[in-house]
């Protein structure tokens, strides 16, 4: 007698994590790697050729045309993003500036029959690593304070790269600006937590949770950085191998 076929396992799809986990061993790769050893190579690029793309359509047109409304989308052609670095400075300060008090005020006000408690973000990684949910306590302190000021610090390191010209490593610059792009959106776990807990927990008297000033904060920081990450035009990093009538 034949055995019955076993009914075959269709593959999982892939997890959201996936391509950030596989974005983040490709960037820890090739940190590893030597430029040097394996240098970039000599190809045609728009700027040597005379050629602006359109930031909303990606059509390429003359440089020539620059300033002028895309021929497809009506969109103004700009061979770079206007004033790139100082709109990315200005919101890297700010947000600088914002991180400190994100993670010293209150980010939760408790309001209970007991009295009040006052709770920061790492606070609460505190007690939840003692209450014995050390999994929970990484995954908020890597979401809300490692994540954060790590994307401001590569930003820093991106922008002082474009203003000494410096080409070291410029293939692994541009994969850690493609690695700031997806870590941004995992910097607003505290916010969910508090925004739900806020619109949950109303019993009167007897409990309320209100977001505190650190919240408020914090997600300002989030946006800021959010908004650098978008003023920045990585093509920068590049304009340092091209020549100067190329550039200008």
């Amino acid at each position: 007698m034949t055995q019955p076929q076993q009914p075959q396992r269709q593959p999982r799809p892939a997890g959201r994590l996936a391509r950030p986990r596989q974005l983040a061993r490709e960037v820890v790769a090739e940190l590893t790697d030597d430029d040097e050893n394996t240098p970039l190579p000599q190809v045609p690029t728009a700027s040597r050729l005379g050629l602006v793309s359109c930031h909303a359509c990606d059509l390429v047109s003359p440089r020539t045309l620059e300033g002028a409304p895309c021929p497809r989308c009506g969109a103004t052609l700009h061979h770079r993003k206007p004033d790139s670095v100082a709109r990315t400075w200005a919101f890297l300060l700010a947000a600088y500036m914002l991180y400190i008090p994100a993670n010293l005020l209150p980010v939760m006000v408790t309001q209970s029959i007991l009295g009040t408690q006052q709770d920061t973000i790492l606070s609460g990684v505190i007690y939840l690593w003692l209450s014995g949910s050390h999994m929970l306590a990484v995954l908020v302190l890597i979401a809300s304070i490692v994540v954060p000021l790590l994307k401001m610090v590569i930003l820093t390191f991106l922008l002082l790269s474009v203003h000494f010209r410096s080409s070291w490593r410029i293939r692994q610059q541009t994969r850690l600006y493609g690695l700031v792009e997806v870590i941004g959106r995992w910097s607003m776990l505290d916010i969910f937590v508090v925004a739900l807990l806020a619109s949950l927990v109303r019993a009167g008297a007897l409990a309320t949770i209100i977001p505190g000033g650190g919240a408020l904060a914090f997600g300002a920081v989030v946006v800021l950085t959010m908004l650098a990450s978008l003023s920045f035009d990585p093509r920068l990093l590049w304009d340092s191998l091209e020549p100067d009538n190329a550039r200008h």
